[in-house]
């Protein structure tokens, strides 16, 4: 794919986002919840952890846990038991309960909706921020970028960059505002479902045409074994 200008590149990717939303309609977040609180509490756990794994938990613990409330009075040893499977479960059960407490606290028990008072919250980023807002509350505060969107924003040559911050940047100056919280459900529809971190289906690959690394993988000048080396160290 020749070198493009911003025009050019905006074009692009509005192809893409139009491609993905064609082929993933019913693209959501699968974290498993019912209400804000449980989403801010499945995204906390889901850190390092798929959403599989998170179902799983939440499963039970959602159950056990309605409120913030009880997990801020919950011992920290009965939670950490009731999420015990989870990675860093530690860690997290102390961000959960502190969240929770601030949420009691200062917010009435009901999880705040802007990005200022959720990043002030123990264990929240803005990625997790964004997850519940653009999510629970349908605002679109910006883009979740994590790793299949980090991984397929410089793939689909839409970022250079690898902080998140940086990417979250690049994507929101090529999406329009109303979509920013579909547009990361797009990405990780199609890295969890095409577009893997290793051994891309490039040649099934819906976007080939917009993607540049895909279009190295396919390069009609290049043998059946060379294309498929490529495919494997992109």
């Amino acid at each position: 794919m020749a070198r493009e200008n911003l025009q050019a590149r905006a074009a692009r990717a509005q192809r893409i986002m139009a491609r993905l939303q064609a082929v993933y309609p019913d693209a959501h977040c699968e974290l498993h919840y019912s209400n804000p609180l449980e989403l801010l509490v499945a995204t906390i756990l889901s850190a390092q952890c798929s959403d599989r794994q998170v179902n799983i938990v939440t499963a039970g613990l959602f159950q056990k846990y309605r409120a913030a409330a009880d997990y801020a009075a919950a011992p920290l040893a009965e939670l950490e038991n009731a999420i015990r499977r989870i990675g860093l479960y530690r860690n997290k059960t102390k961000s959960i309960k502190a969240a929770c407490q601030s949420l009691v606290e200062k917010h009435g028990g009901e999880v705040p909706r802007t990005m200022e008072a959720l990043t002030e919250l123990s264990g929240v980023g803005r990625k997790t921020a964004n997850v519940v807002l653009g999510n629970a509350f349908g605002i679109n505060e910006g883009i979740v970028v994590d790793t299949h969107v980090a991984r397929l924003s410089r793939r689909l040559g839409l970022s250079s960059h690898t902080a998140p911050d940086k990417i979250e940047k690049d994507l929101q100056a090529f999406a329009p505002r109303k979509d920013w919280t579909n547009l990361s459900h797009w990405l990780i529809w199609h890295g969890r479902r095409r577009c893997f971190a290793r051994s891309p289906e490039c040649p099934a690959c819906e976007i080939k045409a917009d993607c540049p690394a895909g279009q190295k993988v396919l390069n009609p000048k290049l043998t059946p074994e060379q294309q498929e080396k490529m495919r494997k160290r992109i």
